[in-house]
């Protein structure tokens, strides 16, 4: 058997975290003993903090005010509203040129269906965790990507020790890089706070990056705006459509 109360000790303890290791586990029943979850959220990712309290489970209808969460996961049985849900949250999006047409067949989606999601503490976890989420500062993230580094050889998802590798990996590449830094330039550049990490982008290729970038800024404006009313919404025991909370955020 897993450990998994000692696995979630060391990580908290090594990396130092505010939040604990989140298990999230894809079930088609409900073990014995786990609550469903009460009440509504706005968005399936509140599900993530939430967890680290306690375990409860979760069906397609706790999702419902999320159908980009529902679309992800895979959960079946989704309510009537999520078809039209969907469309129109992709129509906002590809409105901002957010998330294009073509960019949504390049959305990660879990291949098989599943009736629930468990969220857990991982030290609590009640099965095998599909998936184990961890909140980590730039500095903390250092740790991780040179930990992955060891685990899966190879080019991590991002760059960890020596910082400066980020420059030729962005040349040798094409692509834009990312470093988390390391020690030494955590020591040496008062720049890299524990909250900075390191962007590194092709300069032939920096006309395009840079206008993405102010395009899906403007965009992140008014739709942090639209979620934040979303919250606020359901807080207050309302059941907005995507419709609706666009039509706030432009008044």
């Amino acid at each position: 058997m897993t450990d998994y109360r000692s696995i979630a000790a060391n990580l908290r303890d090594s990396l130092k975290l505010r939040i604990g290791p989140i298990a999230i586990c894809f079930s088609d029943t409900v073990p014995n003993g786990i609550p469903h979850h009460a009440g509504k959220v706005p968005a399936g990712c509140v599900f993530w903090e939430q967890a680290a309290v306690s375990a409860f489970a979760t069906s397609a209808t706790d999702h419902d005010l999320c159908a980009i969460g529902v679309y992800t996961h895979n959960l079946a049985h989704p309510s009537p509203r999520y078809t039209g849900e969907l469309t129109s949250v992709l129509q906002v999006m590809a409105g901002m040129e957010y998330v294009r047409e073509e960019d949504i067949a390049k959305i990660p989606v879990r291949k098989a269906p599943a009736n629930h999601v468990i969220y857990a503490p991982l030290a609590e976890t009640p099965l095998p965790p599909d998936v184990v989420l961890v909140f980590a500062s730039a500095r903390q993230g250092l740790v991780i990507t040179e930990a992955i580094q060891q685990v899966e050889p190879g080019l991590p998802p991002a760059l960890g020790r020596p910082a400066c590798a980020v420059v030729p990996q962005a040349i040798n590449s094409g692509h834009a890089a990312m470093s988390l830094g390391c020690c030494g330039a955590r020591a040496y550049l008062d720049a890299l706070s524990d909250d900075i990490a390191l962007w590194a982008f092709p300069g032939g290729r920096i006309a395009a990056y840079a206008e993405g970038i102010s395009k899906l800024a403007k965009a992140n404006e008014v739709l942090g705006h639209f979620h934040d009313l979303r919250r606020a919404d359901v807080a207050a025991g309302k059941d907005p459509t995507y419709a609706e909370s666009l039509a706030r955020a432009k008044t």
